[in-house]
């Protein structure tokens, strides 16, 4: 027979996490709206929902280990934190070109669609990813460039828009 306790256990756990991840959908489905609403881009959205999704799985999980008694929330942070430095120095050049992604799409300097030139390379910006951008070249090859490498180097943007004039 089951104890009662563990059956309050799980509904918590089970009720926690699906208002945890019901919140988050909400929120997601607010912002998402709104954003398009306010004219944001389709990676520059796409960006930010994956980020709010994994952001509230990982509120989730913990508020499961919370929920289960195997650490308290304090210790469950400071694993967090740990695991996360520790991530940070063994992805360090991944994030580099992560972070550069974020600044190039809060930037506005590079978009979807724009005719760009990097070094030798000539084209179209087809993906503009967290970790790279990929341009299909005016030869018709598809270069992927790191967007550390991207956000430091001499990019030339050919696109005439009063989007980057207004940067100025």
């Amino acid at each position: 027979m089951l104890d009662v306790s563990l059956l309050v256990v799980a509904f918590q756990v089970v009720l926690g996490v699906a208002a945890i991840l019901l919140t988050g959908m909400f929120l997601t489905r607010a912002v998402t709206s709104a954003a398009k609403r306010a004219g944001v881009s389709q990676t520059e959205l796409r960006f930010f929902i994956d980020m709010m999704k994994t952001l509230f799985i990982l509120l989730a999980v913990i508020a499961t280990i919370n929920l289960l008694g195997l650490t308290s929330l304090f210790t469950a942070l400071t694993i967090s934190g740990i695991v996360a430095i520790a991530l940070s120095l063994a992805l360090q050049a991944t994030l580099t070109n992560v972070i550069s992604g974020i600044l190039l799409l809060v930037d506005g300097s590079v978009r979807v669609g724009d005719s760009v030139q990097y070094g030798v390379v000539k084209g179209e910006v087809v993906k503009l990813g967290l970790r790279n951008t990929w341009i299909r070249s005016d030869e018709g090859n598809l270069v992927v460039i790191g967007n550390s490498q991207l956000a430091s180097g001499p990019l030339i943007n050919y696109t005439p828009s009063q989007r980057l004039l207004k940067k100025l």
